[in-house]
């Protein structure tokens, strides 16, 4: 059974930084294109990211050049560097299998709270 479980939020003051993980079982996260979604409060599902199994990022581009998409593969699980974060990036967020908007499997998110 395929299962991602986000970690790493909480709240942060406007400028700091969060590392988000995404812990994945049932498959191989470098056998996937794997994308970080994200919800704000009152609003849709957006695509934040994603990461191609030979390497590719992409970004929303709101947050190119802040946020960065990587994965440890030994480690079977895909994280999201936030830095310089804004009010505006308060959402929960959720890793997915699969690219952009394209996704399957989204696990049970994990808030992040930008705000002083």
């Amino acid at each position: 059974e395929v299962q991602l479980v986000e970690s790493g939020g909480g709240l942060v003051q406007p400028g700091g930084s969060l590392k988000l993980s995404c812990a994945a079982s049932g498959f191989t996260i470098s056998s996937s294109p794997m994308t970080w979604l994200r919800q704000a409060p009152g609003k849709g599902l957006e695509w934040v990211s994603t990461l191609y199994r030979v390497g590719n990022t992409y970004y929303l581009e709101s947050v190119q050049g802040r946020f960065f998409i990587s994965r440890d593969d030994a480690k079977n699980t895909l994280y999201l560097d936030m830095n310089s974060l804004k009010p505006e990036d308060t959402a929960v967020y959720y890793c997915a299998m699969g690219q952009f908007t394209s996704t399957s499997n989204r696990g049970q998110g994990t808030q992040v709270t930008v705000s002083s």
